[in-house]
């Protein structure tokens, strides 16, 4: 007979989508710090954009010569950090329905975009006018 098959694995669908929600839980077990792997450009960038708006301490990327790592410091801020998938196309005005459809409420959270000028928050897109694609949320 044939050997048999080796069980099978799960594979990593989406980077940003692990890194938010390990990220997630981490905050809800109430932990300090927590690891992300592998690394991204784009988490970098939606990580900066949190940071920006005091929902994470400092981060610090770590270089082990593969896809590389990132330390998070967490403040308790966050309660819900998600990816969307797949990355829907959003026109300036759109942008409002998606933010009503995610967050919780107008006062706080933001929706990340990329832009043709980059990863930026809802409200950055709103003020340069311009429209993407959604990459996930934060409150």
């Amino acid at each position: 007979p044939p050997p048999p098959l080796p069980p099978p694995t799960m594979v990593r669908m989406s980077v940003l989508a692990d890194a938010l929600k390990t990220l997630s839980n981490a905050e809800r077990k109430g932990k300090r710090q927590v690891l992300l792997r592998p690394s991204s450009k784009v988490i970098i960038k939606f990580l900066q954009v949190m940071q920006k708006h005091g929902y994470i301490g400092e981060f610090e990327y770590v270089d082990d010569h593969r896809a590389g790592k990132i330390v998070v410091s967490l403040i308790g801020r966050i309660n819900k950090t998600r990816a969307i998938s797949p990355r829907y196309d959003i026109a300036v005005g759109d942008i409002e329905k998606w933010v009503n459809n995610l967050l919780p409420s107008r006062q706080f959270g933001f929706v990340m975009l990329t832009t043709s000028y980059g990863i930026m928050d809802h409200e950055e897109a709103r003020r340069k006018h311009t429209g993407g694609k959604i990459l996930g949320f934060f409150y």
